[in-house]
């Protein structure tokens, strides 16, 4: 019920915008999550939107860089990605997030929420940054 796309082959410097097309959900009722990993890490949250208000919250690797946002008419969360670097590099999933655990403060500190608040996950979409 998430599939994102978007993602691709760019240079050091350039943007891509991801996007999380939500289908049999509303988005707006769940706090909706970026993470990434990246081969031999461990998952990386990036940035979250909280369900209510709306808040933004971006993990110190992307904050200034990255911007999330979220389409109540086409029911989608994007993920504006500028000035991209080598460190990127990761598969890039969307989250749907029980809103009441409020996972979204995890996110400051590049934290990915646990599988337990969970409520859909995308298949991810391939972002590689060449230097």
């Amino acid at each position: 019920q998430l599939a994102e796309s978007g993602g691709g082959l760019v240079q050091e410097g350039g943007s891509l915008r991801l996007s999380c097309q939500a289908s049999g959900i509303a988005v707006w009722n769940y706090a909706m999550g970026w993470i990434r990993q990246a081969p031999g890490k461990e998952r990386e949250g990036v940035s979250c939107i909280g369900d209510s208000d709306n808040s933004e919250v971006y993990a110190d690797s992307v904050r200034g860089r990255f911007t999330i946002s979220r389409d109540v008419v086409t029911n989608t969360v994007y993920l504006q990605m500028n000035s991209l670097e080598p460190e990127d590099t990761a598969v890039y999933y969307c989250v749907a997030y029980d809103r009441y655990a409020r996972p979204c403060p995890l996110f400051r500190r590049g934290v990915s929420p646990p599988p337990s608040i969970i409520e859909f996950f995308g298949q991810g979409t391939q972002v590689t940054v060449s230097s």
